[in-house]
């Protein structure tokens, strides 16, 4: 059988392409995913700061939550925290008591930035440079090249490369800001990592009299503990006693690479958001490849009915022919997996720069590129291909061996009982999923994954039903076509009589329409909601925004100016909560946003539902609908959640809003969410201003503004800052959007491809019946304008009730944003694909004389 299956490969090169080239991108996609996701599971740096201590104490960089799962069982849940956790300055004396520790030696660290003129400096990978004390340098590779140590409450010093970029030397006065005013401080000398490697993130040591100017209110905690231990004793012996010590304090002891985590802690949220991003692109792709190949095994097999059935008419058994087209689907795939790998790893090399271009991982991000994602991308790929190859070959090893003799062979004139029932099954969940979805109608993200398993459930039923479409969307184009002449007439009969072959040309183009309209306008309604959320709830006149953010001082003083009403900061973090979704319980980022209590309801609107939000209090917080719904609280509540820096949070849910995809999730008093953010600056400033001062106030604040470098006036709040995260995870659809058209274009090309090619007797004997060649074209153009009118107005149905889901949840009405030219562009360019399928092939079959065409074999 497999040499068979090996001259059967040679000889239908061109009917195994198409399958071939689906496999080839699904394993590229395949093992591209993998390495992703490898690189999220192994995403650990070498440290630099902290490469000569041999333990590194600092907070962990996830929460753990105790969940409940659809079954009962429970089982631990895991969510990265955007913010960096700090410890109490007092353990240092429980750690410096376990036995073997010699010394332990503490780290603050200070996010600062160097303004100049009207910019920031920024740091290595555009970074904002992060200030250390002095005394932590033993924990790293810093080494003193030029100058002397920082001494008395000014002085600092730098790292060679950030000192280059700002233009500064030793003695030169820089100035650093962290949540005040800028402060002057000489610069005292310059270090470098041993071996004058670059830093992965700029950095600058100051005094403890400097850090305490730098921030006073900081000094009762600390970021990390370095721990060295006695002389003769390894690292190993030490490690289960300073657990042991930790336990209680939410922190986690790191050796060896593992230090490079506690040292950057844009690793942990980079390595979730890969794990994530690889999963989701991965399971759509891989789902989509296995609807692709069946269809177009499927068809390969179908187009040598008459070979396989004289295969049984000289004795080949059903398993002998199983075991043939086994072969040739394994051969096939092998050869596309391990051909579709290197192609992999161009894809991961674009993926990780879009990626980081968009912020889902660290600027500096490289793919680990080991063997098993590899492996397994061959595995899969040849999995994929046998078992759609078994799939298709059931029937082909029920063919009849009288098969052979016949020339042609009709299609039944009524669809098969079995389609009917499997259709009506199909069906029936997809209408409870329908029903479902309503009834969670208020909870997007459920409703999202509702709308991807409808739009599958009736893209399948619609696959099974084809025929039984085809036969009824054909029925009523025939008397369109019947009046452009000769040429409609037979697109029609031909339509109607093969309605299996036209089923399977609509198929594909019904999965492309669909699948893309739903994933495409789901995000063009969330984010055209997020930013008319944004437009209509911002209701402060003037509005000041930094790059790197603002102190919290300018809002005050801003409140403080003549012909104010009302000012508040903005500062925006996460925190961590326990949802529930479809039944299952599971640990959930939410967005979250600090705003001044007092200047809530004077500078947003966030359309209040229930509650009041003017009782927000640093012991409360107040909900989306979105954030209600997933958490299951309501007014009255008591919420439990995380910070961004890991701390519990317990409060009092004092009302919900519904403007939370423009907002946050989460709202929380401004000062306590402040207190639990990394850098502790604002992302924004919302002013009103008193009726008639508008203008005087925005001079003001101008003059103001120039006092904090950095910081400008705004029209209004930017949506695109605001929605940062949404724009980035659209883009993230819109690839899976393009990976599905390109499967779905090659299944509709090599559909209409090898329909048009397997009916060259067809063509020639309707030339010797004195059809004109350009007759005959105009038929297969007609034909070919039929499948692409029912697939793609069938694909815009099966994509309406999804949508509506969404719709319902984001707008309250089932109607979403649609733009017609996006529409357009999906249909388009699949019905360009359709058409030119089938044309390019016509035109080379009828260039063969007509005489000689209708002699040749198939």
């Amino acid at each position: 059988m497999l040499r068979i299956a090996l001259a059967t490969l040679r000889a239908r090169a061109g009917a195994f392409a198409a399958t071939f080239t689906a496999l080839l991108l699904g394993a590229a996609v395949v093992s591209a995913c993998g390495v992703l996701l490898e690189s999220g599971l192994r995403s650990a740096l070498p440290p630099e700061r902290y490469d000569r201590a041999p333990l590194i104490v600092a907070g962990r960089q996830a929460v753990d939550l105790d969940v409940r799962s659809a079954d009962g069982s429970e089982y631990r849940s895991s969510q990265p925290l955007l913010e960096r956790p700090r410890l109490d300055a007092s353990l240092a004396r429980d750690l410096a008591a376990v036995d073997g520790v010699a010394s332990v030696v503490p780290d603050r660290r200070v996010t600062v930035r160097l303004p100049d003129a009207d910019r920031a400096v920024t740091g290595a990978n555009g970074a904002v440079p992060q200030a250390h004390t002095w005394s932590s340098r033993v924990l790293g590779g810093f080494r003193l090249t030029e100058g002397h140590a920082p001494q008395g409450a000014q002085q600092v010093v730098l790292d060679t490369r950030l000192a280059a970029r700002a233009g500064l030397r030793t003695g030169d006065s820089v100035r650093l800001m962290t949540s005040s005013t800028p402060l002057t401080f000489k610069v005292a000398g310059l270090v470098a990592l041993d071996g004058d490697r670059t830093p992965r993130q700029s950095v600058l040591y100051a005094s403890g009299a400097a850090m305490q100017r730098l921030a006073p209110l900081s000094g009762a905690s600390v970021d990390a503990f370095g721990v060295f231990t006695t002389p003769g004793t390894p690292s190993s012996q030490v490690v289960p006693a300073v657990e042991r010590v930790v336990a209680g304090h939410r922190a986690a002891v790191y050796t060896g690479d593992e230090r490079g985590e506690a040292e950057f802690t844009d690793i942990a949220v980079g390595a979730a958001n890969l794990v994530e991003l690889a999963t989701a692109i991965g399971g759509n792709v891989l789902l989509v490849a296995v609807f692709v190949l069946c269809a177009t095994t499927s068809l390969a097999i179908r187009h040598r009915h008459r070979e396989m059935a004289l295969l049984r008419a000289i004795g080949t058994t059903p398993g002998q022919l199983y075991r043939m087209i086994t072969a040739e689907s394994a051969v096939t795939g092998l050869v596309a997996g391990v051909l579709g790998c290197p192609l992999g790893v161009g894809v991961v090399h674009w993926l990780s720069g879009q990626f980081a271009g968009r912020g889902l991982v660290p600027p500096d991000f490289r793919p680990v590129v080991g063997p098993l994602p590899f492996l397994t991308a061959v595995g899969v790929t040849v999995l994929t291909a046998v078992a759609a190859a078994l799939v298709a070959a059931r029937r082909a090893a029920r063919v009849r061996p009288t098969e052979a003799l016949r020339e042609a062979s009709a299609e039944p004139a009524r669809i098969g009982r079995g389609r009917l029932i499997t259709g009506g099954v199909l069906l029936a969940p997809a209408v409870c999923v329908l029903g479902l979805g309503l009834g969670f109608r208020a909870d997007f993200l459920t409703l999202v994954g509702l709308a991807n398993s409808l739009v599958l459930l009736l893209v399948i039923t619609a696959a099974v039903l084809g025929p039984l479409i085809s036969r009824t969307a054909t029925a009523l184009l025939a008397p369109l076509l019947d009046r452009t002449g000769v040429t409609g007439w037979l697109a029609a009969a031909n339509s109607g009589a093969r309605a299996t072959r036209t089923a399977a040309a609509v198929t594909p183009i019904v999965l492309a329409v669909s699948f893309a309209a739903t994933v495409v306008f789901t995000q063009t309604t969330q984010l055209s909601r997020s930013t008319e959320e944004i437009r209509s709830g911002t209701v402060a006149d003037h509005v000041l925004a930094a790059p790197t953010g603002m102190s919290p001082e300018l809002a005050r003083r801003a409140a403080e100016l003549p012909g104010v009403t009302a000012a508040t900061g903005v500062v925006r973090s996460k925190a961590v909560g326990v949802g529930s979704l479809l039944g299952t319980e599971e640990a959930v980022s939410l967005t979250a946003q600090g705003l001044q209590p007092s200047a809530v309801s004077a500078t947003v609107d966030l359309d209040e539902r229930r509650g009041k939000l003017s009782a927000l209090a640093p012991d409360t917080v107040a909900l989306s609908t979105t954030a209600a719904s997933w958490l299951g609280l309501d007014v009255g509540d008591r919420a439990r959640l995380h910070l961004g820096d890991g701390t519990p949070f317990t409060g009092e849910v004092i009302a919900v809003y519904g403007r939370g995809l423009g907002f946050a999730d989460l709202t929380f008093d401004h000062d306590l969410l402040l207190s639990h953010t990394t850098a502790g600056v604002d992302q924004s400033v919302l002013i009103r201003s008193a009726p008639g001062a508008s203008g005087d106030v925005a001079h003001r604040l101008s003059a103001l503004a120039r006092t904090y470098p950095g910081a400008e006036p705004i029209g209004a709040l930017a949506a695109d800052a605001q929605v940062e995260e949404q724009r980035a995870m659209a883009w993230v659809n819109y690839v899976v959007v393009g990976v599905i058209i390109a499967y779905t274009a090659l299944t509709v090309v090599n559909t209409q491809a090898m329909n048009t090619a397997s009916r060259r007797r067809e063509f020639a004997l309707l030339r010797l019946t004195g059809s004109s060649r350009s007759q005959v074209l105009g038929m297969v153009r007609l034909e070919s304008f039929t499948v692409v009118a029912v697939g793609g107005l069938l694909g815009t149905l099966l994509s309406v009730p999804p949508l509506a889901l969404v719709a319902l949840a984001l707008t309250g009405t089932p109607i979403p944003t649609a733009p017609v030219l996006g529409w357009l562009a999906i249909v388009g360019s699949t019905a360009l694909l359709a058409m030119a399928g089938a044309m390019l092939p016509a035109r080379l079959v009828l260039r063969v004389r007509p005489v000689d065409a209708i002699g040749m074999k198939e």
